[in-house]
């Protein structure tokens, strides 16, 4: 856990240096680990497989796979799974909210024409 009971402090600055090498050492070696990982699941996507779909065999990238399962899912009620297809699809929904200081005839205005029963598009 880290809080200020936990540091070290620094005796000297060929300590620091040290301490700052050491990090950067495990820092480089943490970068490569995340870049094998990416570089091996891009090949895995990119791979075509040959599963079974409605008793054919079909060949598949490993990305259409994926996207075939999460489809399956969704479609049989994970809701997890319903959100990651749409958010893959580029159909997620703002996450922004704006705070802003209207003037109250303005939102009750809106709100009439937002509520309103009359039906302009037919």
């Amino acid at each position: 856990m880290a809080n200020e009971q936990n540091l070290k402090p620094v005796k000297s600055k060929s300590e620091a240096r040290e301490r700052g090498s050491k990090g950067g050492i495990a820092s480089g070696k943490a970068r490569r680990d995340k870049k094998l990982l990416r570089d091996c699941l891009e090949i895995l996507l990119e791979r075509a497989e040959k599963i079974e779909i409605d008793g054919k065999n079909k060949n598949l990238t490993g990305a259409e796979i994926l996207a075939l399962t999460a489809f399956r899912k969704a479609m049989n009620g994970d809701i997890k799974a319903m959100e990651f297809v749409r958010d893959t699809a580029g159909q997620k929904p703002a996450e922004k909210v704006i705070v802003a200081d209207v003037d109250p005839s303005v939102i009750d205005e809106v709100e009439r024409m937002v509520f309103s029963d009359d039906d302009d598009t037919e």
